[in-house]
């Protein structure tokens, strides 16, 4: 059986632990104590040297990255309704992907480790305008796409959705983006769906 390990607070764990529910795909969860520093642990490392979660094992598979595993499950359990195989729609999906771990890291992601967690390093005047910025697209996205891209849901709005639906942890209010409220309720009515703290 697949193991995810993870933090339920991450957001990051969260899309991998969403996408493998709507695919009503079997998997068994090891929490990781990021409080404790589980995930810095020899036993830890030996599964991923980098430290950090979300980790993926698959049998032989041992895959790290939340970007890198939505790719693995859904070529691997969803195929392309999911994750489509042409090049031009597949590059439109990656594209997202690039997107939640650019824009949306710099901003709502960096927003919500500075209040939430407080990780103070973090520039939050410019993570408060790097989440307007992708809000702002995004809305506008929107406002004619249902979904991000072919009318269905993909990776694409898997991978976005998290932090975008937990911005208001980092002080973003998202009342005026609309269309991403529409959107973030479409996610939440998907069969399989499983909430997550804060969302």
């Amino acid at each position: 059986m697949i193991q995810l390990y993870g933090h339920e607070v991450s957001g990051n764990c969260y899309k991998v632990r969403l996408l493998l529910e709507l695919l009503k795909v079997e998997y068994e969860w090891v929490k990781v104590d990021l409080m404790k520093g589980e995930q810095k642990s020899p036993e830890f490392l030996a599964l991923n040297p980098f430290g950090q979660v979300p980790l993926l094992v698959d049998g032989e598979v041992k895959l790290a990255d939340a970007q890198a595993i939505l790719v693995y499950l859904a070529r691997q359990y969803g195929g392309d309704a999911w994750l489509p195989s042409e090049a031009l729609p597949l590059a439109q999906v990656i594209r997202w992907l690039s997107t939640a771990a650019g824009e949306v890291r710099q901003g709502p992601e960096n927003s919500r480790l500075y209040y939430l967690f407080g990780v103070t390093n973090i520039n939050i005047e410019r993570a408060h305008q790097k989440a307007a910025f992708i809000l702002t697209q995004l809305d506008t996205h929107l406002s004619t796409h249902t979904w991000l891209e072919f009318e269905r849901p993909t990776i694409a709005d898997i991978a976005i959705f998290p932090y975008v639906a937990l911005a208001r942890d980092g002080k973003i209010d998202l009342d005026s983006y609309p269309h991403v409220l529409a959107w973030i309720d479409r996610i939440k009515q998907l069969s399989g769906y499983i909430p997550m703290a804060g969302i």
